[in-house]
């Protein structure tokens, strides 16, 4: 097999010395332009690639970012990257993907992987299954910048940009109200993370803003599966007084008791309203579009960048911690909208 190409092999084609290779390669303004060109070109022809980890230990930079999710395929993670490659691409940044599938342990083996490949800093969904937060810690305290997107963990040091979940929630109870509708029901997500409990707390304020009782019956605790709202209107079902409204937490949840109340001859708006959360693509397209919440994911994405940046400023020295919080938007459509006349039953 072929030695790999080194400094020391161009140095000695060119009759130049390895510290002046090495010093064109890194386009250094004290090596003429000539030079350094004639470096690039012979670089280019005998097919030397730069050792980045070599250089990420030498200068203490690799010029690589991690960004930890839950899941890659859902849209809004997959959008919030996006915003993060946009701000970050023009400024030499890499991303590195890593997804935990809820998993505490993967998160906690994905970070210390990250650390080990002397990553520049970090972005960071939680899993719902995280609770201590000691590895963050040791993240931290081995001087690499973390930056949470949506789901966060109360840890001195670390930014955050999240939208105000509890906002969307009252937002979206409040329209439902408006519809008419008393008996509102809640598929509510797994209230250990803060942002299904910020949801929570906004459904159930609008509903004391508008003295309407608060029943746990209506609460139903689900994951963001379709197969997860069919399950909680069977269970809702099963109650006397049957709810005339649904505010689900996740889209996907939101889809499966639209499906599931269709099944039972239901009408969708005038039998009962449906609001769903994150604006997933297949919302818009639907038959039957939903109303959901526009959580802005590219935009959280790019502010996330934005103050990853600043922490990597020239004042390193400063310790930046920023808790950027954006507005939701309540984007409403047939599913919760008594006024439009409905395509389908």
């Amino acid at each position: 097999m072929k030695d790999k190409v080194t400094i020391y092999d161009i140095s000695k084609k060119l009759n130049i010395s390895a510290a002046t290779v090495s010093r064109a390669l890194n386009n250094n303004t004290k090596i003429s332009l000539s030079t350094r060109e004639l470096v690039l070109k012979t670089a280019k022809e005998m097919n030397y690639k730069q050792n980045r980890l070599a250089q990420a230990l030498k200068s203490g930079k690799s010029n690589n970012v991690g960004v930890i999710v839950p899941y890659i395929n859902r849209s809004f993670f997959s959008s919030v990257i996006r915003g993060i490659e946009e701000e970050l691409t023009p400024h030499g940044y890499h991303v590195i993907i890593c997804q935990t599938h809820e998993n505490y342990k993967n998160e906690i083996e994905q970070i210390n992987t990250l650390i080990n490949t002397q990553i520049d800093g970090i972005f960071m969904s939680v899993s719902k299954t995280t609770i201590n937060t000691e590895h963050i810690e040791k993240a931290l305290a081995e001087g690499t910048p973390l930056v949470f997107f949506d789901r966060k963990k109360e840890v001195p040091g670390v930014s955050s940009v999240i939208i105000d979940d509890f906002k969307a929630g009252y937002l979206a109870t409040q329209q439902l109200i408006g519809q008419g509708c008393k008996r509102i029901a809640h598929l509510s997500g797994d209230l250990n993370l803060e942002i299904y409990k910020n949801r929570h707390d906004g459904y159930t304020k609008a509903l004391e803003d508008n003295n309407l009782e608060v029943d746990s019956n209506y609460i139903i605790k689900t994951n963001s599966k379709i197969e997860s709202g069919a399950s909680a209107i069977e269970e809702l079902w099963k109650l006397k007084k049957k709810p005339d409204a649904i505010f689900s937490a996740s889209d996907y949840t939101a889809l499966g008791a639209i499906q599931e109340l269709k099944k039972m001859g239901l009408k969708i708006p005038k039998d009962i309203c449906v609001t769903g959360f994150s604006n997933e693509p297949f919302t818009k397209y639907m038959e039957l579009p939903i109303s959901t919440v526009d959580q802005t994911p590219q935009t959280m994405g790019k502010i996330a960048a934005q103050v990853f940046l600043e922490q990597m400023g020239e004042n390193k020295k400063v310790s930046i911690e920023k808790k950027v919080v954006l507005t939701p938007e309540l984007i409403i459509r047939e599913s919760s909208n008594r006024s439009i006349k409905p395509v389908s039953a």
